[in-house]
């Protein structure tokens, strides 16, 4: 066990790193953050601030000197640099845990291969590829890159139209490779938030109800009407992805409710999620606290929650809805301390809760 007083690596200086940070702090850790940004939200809390590029060796070493265990706020962490500070401190979630996240098709190979359900999905390296993709799929479907976006960046959605061609298709991706997932006719977009620790215990917390708007995560919703078995095949998909990464920390898994009643599972980050945000304001010990727990090797925490609840981003101008906000009963206001509001940019979130058990 990684005792209170000792200090936890975070690389990345976002929002999600603000909040464990502030997490760790309630539970007497120290936190050091490695991010190129100067004023980020993440360093408005921690202890210490490393402002050096995720690669640069230098910073690596400095992290490693200062850090008891290492964790990160995003999956877009160069894997590389995951695994070199691995050979020193001990980095959680563990760098195969980046590594199959961050190409779609490695996740979602490992996500068929643990038998977990996803949409039919073909490889895209070219522009017949795309063409045959899309002639398997009728012509409908999601084409991603293969490596990065994230907030519905990075893709192109195909609806069988006949104008669509694959040739500008592609190049409009940036003709990198890429993956061409069938589109399905779902009737909600739900998501799971799971932690596991070193010894192999888990935890999960209830399931949400996601609604999205531009690509970006606007609300969720907890709980949610599922039936018993869809929120059993949710608990077990997570299971087997913590257990076939032998996971430590918090994961996000997002899955598509189809109308037949099946899950099909749509991808996972290797971190604290938007979509577990609500468990800071409905549950007793929130999923950033839980992963604290786990990757300092601390008993993990009860996940049930204390209330329903929405959780709604606080996106752009939304920012300016603050004030009224905080006159709300029962809503609670996280705010990112981000200077400068952009169309797109996560400003902060409120949670309302509309239901005390």
């Amino acid at each position: 066990m990684i005792s209170p007083g000792s200090t936890i690596g975070i690389i990345g200086g976002g929002q999600l790193g603000r909040m464990l940070a502030m997490a760790a702090a309630r539970l007497g850790y120290r936190t050091v953050i490695l991010e190129p940004q100067g004023d980020c939200p993440a360093a408005q809390v921690a202890n210490e601030h490393i402002v050096a590029a995720y690669d640069d060796p230098n910073a690596l070493e400095q992290l490693a000197e200062l850090s008891d265990v290492i964790t990160y706020e995003f999956e877009n962490v160069p894997v590389d640099s995951a695994e070199l500070l691995n050979e020193s401190k001990a980095v959680f979630p563990p760098p195969e845990a980046l590594k199959v996240s961050q190409d779609r098709v490695a996740e979602k190979r490992f996500l068929n291969n643990a038998g977990i359900q996803t949409a039919q999905w073909r490889i895209v390296e070219n522009e017949g590829d795309l063409e045959a993709a899309l002639l398997a799929f009728d012509g409908k479907g999601i084409l991603k890159t293969r490596r990065f976006g994230y907030d519905g960046k990075g893709q192109i959605k195909f609806t069988g139209a006949k104008r669509e061609k694959a040739k500008s298709g592609f190049a409009a991706i940036g003709s990198v490779p890429s993956i061409l997932e069938a589109l399905v006719d779902f009737t909600r977009e739900i998501s799971v938030i799971a932690a596991r620790d070193a010894a192999g215990n888990i935890k999960i917390y209830d399931i949400a109800e996601n609604v999205h708007k531009d690509g970006i995560l606007a609300t969720s919703t907890v709980p949610v009407s599922v039936s018993s078995t869809i929120a059993g095949l949710a608990a077990d998909s997570a299971r087997k992805l913590l257990e076939g990464l032998k996971y430590v920390g918090v994961v996000g898994m997002e899955f598509f409710v189809l109308a037949n009643g099946t899950l099909l599972a749509n991808e996972f980050a290797p971190r604290v999620h938007n979509s577990g945000h609500w468990t800071e304001a409905a549950c007793a010990v929130s999923q950033f606290e839980q992963h604290i727990r786990a990757i300092t090797g601390l008993p993990l925490g009860d996940p049930r929650r204390h209330s329903d609840c929405v959780m709604e981003n606080l996106i752009g101008d939304d920012i300016d809805k603050v004030p009224a906000l905080l006159q709300e009963a029962g809503a609670v206001v996280h705010l990112y301390g981000k200077a400068e509001a952009r169309p797109g940019r996560k400003m902060g979130h409120v949670t309302r809760i509309t239901k005390r058990l």
